[in-house]
């Protein structure tokens, strides 16, 4: 005759595959909100940007689908806030067949005022189309070799001409965007091409300075060229600063 095995132990048995099943798929919605996550901390800057450019931002990243994009700048308001989608996969091989894969929907908050590993909201995927984003511009090219070849060479004993650089640079044709400032000090001649930073990240600039025996065209290192170092300055065009240590 056949034994029967005692109910208990069965449903114990039963109960604790399910429980392996579900923390199974609880594991794999931890991954992917983990990705949501670090999409948080890609994103995470104090830099102003538009809602455009973090949508084009986030789409970059690997894994991640950008379904909608809300908000004007991450400076106004609340910041901005995008909904992304992504995957998570979990296997247990003891309990499960095939590998537990899930894909979750999460808001990403990208503001000054949002925390370093801020946790993604869970949220409804929406439907529609996903937007598409255009990739900024880039800033103009400042022209070193050209401006190198324009400027005058003042030979020694000799005297630099403001109006000869400022010559020179009209012949280069530059880009609007780009700024120029001149400055004439003891002979020397100091020139400064710069494009608008953004109060964060190094500022694009080039320098020259015209002198008696020398015309030199260099661009500052990156370290100058953070906000608030200087380096790109008419000053230090005419009386170069020293390399960072």
């Amino acid at each position: 005759m056949r034994r029967l095995l005692p109910l208990a132990p069965l449903l114990l048995l039963t109960a604790s595959a399910c429980g392996v099943l579900q923390s199974s798929e609880s594991e794999a919605a931890d991954s992917a909100r983990d990705t949501a996550r670090k999409v948080g901390e890609r994103l995470h800057s104090q830099r102003p940007r538009t809602a455009e450019e973090v949508g084009y931002a986030a789409s970059g990243i690997d894994g991640v689908e950008v379904l909608r994009v809300n908000g004007t700048s991450t400076h106004d308001g609340d910041g901005v806030h995008v909904v992304v989608r992504t995957s998570g996969s979990a296997y247990n091989q003891r309990f499960d067949p095939d590998p537990v894969t899930v894909r979750r929907c999460f808001e990403v908050r990208v503001s000054p005022k949002s925390k370093w590993r801020e946790d993604p909201r869970d949220v409804g995927c929406p439907d529609g189309p996903r937007p598409t984003f255009a990739a900024p511009p880039e800033p103009p090219r400042l022209p070193s070799e050209e401006l190198r070849a324009e400027l005058p060479r003042v030979p020694e004993g000799g005297r630099a001409e403001e109006a000869e650089v400022r010559r020179a640079l009209a012949a280069l044709d530059l880009d609007p965007a780009i700024r120029t400032e001149v400055r004439a000090d003891g002979g020397r001649i100091g020139v400064l091409l710069s494009v608008r930073g953004n109060g964060y990240d190094p500022q694009d600039c080039l320098l020259a300075r015209v002198a008696p025996g020398a015309t030199e065209v260099w661009v500052p290192s990156r370290i100058q060229r953070m906000p608030g170092e200087g380096g790109c300055t008419i000053g230090n065009a005419l009386e170069r600063m020293p390399p960072p240590h």
